[in-house]
């Protein structure tokens, strides 16, 4: 016969206690935890808007903890995940550029995401603007799902428009009608010194060069880049037509200032009247509407031979070299931010496109339009919008093509010669 252990009994009634008590059991799996990085580069508090977002996801989903890593522009960002995922610790999920994805797909950082979509209801994937699926997928798998996503637009001051006897509801819509314009909104003080720009156009390397030349050159009726990432066509005529038209605005109207433009002053510019008009990502139209005190407009990039416009900005990426169930509580959180519901939102808040098109049926959204017609024009936009260019090696190329920008906008090159040097180059970091 046992001995009675009278300790037995009292453990059995302390455990109970204990469960009672709220006290979550030894064998209770813990949250997943995830790390996410977050590009904070365009103008306005969206670290503080993700903040809210992250908060309110945690709140709502116990079984996941999401920590946000602020990590600086798209380039810092990336720079950040290479060197993260060269230690062997790489983010779980991460916004990066749409157009890295040939990058990342080559080092093997990312994992495919058909699988997840295929457990979607049926037309989920329907639901997101066409256009933004082109810098998604590659080899015939989809690498990433559309967030903050963009394409450029012109911004113009409709009050400005008006002193200068324009019509403030009537934006250029021709290369040539961008010039009459800007030559009519230039204004020099009694001793010649400009005090008001027509326009600018961001030239600094932090980007958006290349992308906004791009929409230039579809402009003219050229191809920019071969679909396969091998090859990019910067001698065209379609590409000498846009750079020279840039340099034309410095150099022969003399309606835009010379020199290198940051990509981060240009906004702050135009909300200062320091210039009436501005090529940007409309992910600025939360901090134009904020900051600017005056009636301003958006329209379509102005058209030579046709409208055309490339898309931009940043996808959700899920990291290889985690473990499944971080994958799984990823793919949680990707369909959580992106729902219509969330697309909405975050249009709102940032100025970004609502990926989904059943976002502009969300009630506050419709409203919001109603008021805020300018965030509908880089939607209408996507109609005329093709991919951003996406190469391999795809930095390298963006920054001699930036390079080259600045060389002629500063006046250092002529723009073929800026060209034919920028096409040697991007062949010779495509030819492996």
């Amino acid at each position: 016969m046992k001995a009675h252990r009278p300790w037995q009994g009292g453990c059995l009634v302390a455990v109970i206690l204990l469960a009672l008590a709220g006290v979550p059991s030894v064998n209770a799996a813990a949250p997943v935890p995830l790390t996410f990085y977050y590009p904070v580069a365009v103008a306005g508090p969206l670290a503080k808007i993700v903040n809210t977002y992250v908060d309110e996801f945690n709140k709502t989903h116990p079984d996941i903890v999401i920590t946000p890593v602020f990590t600086g522009d798209y380039d810092q960002t990336r720079a950040k995940i290479v060197t993260a995922l060269v230690g062997g610790r790489p983010p779980d999920v991460a916004v990066l550029l749409s157009a890295d994805l040939l990058t990342m797909v080559q080092m093997s950082a990312i994992i495919p995401l058909d699988g997840f979509i295929a457990k979607e209801p049926k037309g989920w994937a329907d639901d997101f603007q066409p256009a933004f699926w082109l810098n998604s997928r590659a080899d015939g798998k989809t690498w990433s799902i559309p967030f903050q996503r963009s394409s450029p637009i012109l911004f113009y001051n409709k009050d400005l428009f008006a002193k200068a006897g324009l019509d403030p509801n009537r934006p250029p819509r021709t290369w040539d009608e961008l010039v009459t314009d800007a030559r009519r909104l230039t204004v020099r003080s009694p001793s010649g010194e400009v005090v008001q720009w027509g326009v600018e156009i961001p030239t600094s390397s932090q980007g958006a060069t290349y992308w906004l030349l791009q929409g230039f050159v579809l402009q003219a009726g050229s191809p920019f880049f071969e679909p396969s990432g091998r090859k990019v066509y910067l001698t065209s005529p379609g590409a000498k037509a846009a750079l020279r038209f840039w340099y034309s605005l410095v150099y022969t109207y003399h309606v835009m200032p010379p020199g290198v433009l940051n990509l981060v002053a240009v906004p702050s510019d135009f909300v200062a009247q320091r210039t009436a008009m501005f090529f940007h990502s409309t992910g600025n139209l939360s901090f134009v509407r904020r900051e600017a005190h005056f009636r301003f407009g958006t329209a379509f990039m102005p058209k030579r031979a046709r409208y055309g416009c490339p898309t931009g900005g940043g996808n959700l990426y899920i990291f290889r070299g985690v473990p499944a169930s971080h994958q799984e509580a990823a793919w949680t959180f990707i369909e959580w931010l992106t729902s219509p519901e969330r697309a909405a939102k975050w249009s709102m808040d940032s100025g970004y496109i609502a990926t989904r098109k059943s976002a502009y049926g969300v009630p506050e959204m419709r409203t919001f339009v109603t008021e805020w017609p300018q965030y509908l024009v880089a939607r209408d936009q996507l109609a005329y919008c093709q991919e951003e260019l996406m190469t391999y090696a795809n930095q390298k190329v963006y920054n001699i093509i930036n390079e080259a920008v600045q060389h002629v906008m500063t006046g250092a090159q002529l723009p073929d010669a800026a060209l034919s040097w920028a096409q040697a180059q991007v062949d010779q970091a495509l030819a492996p």
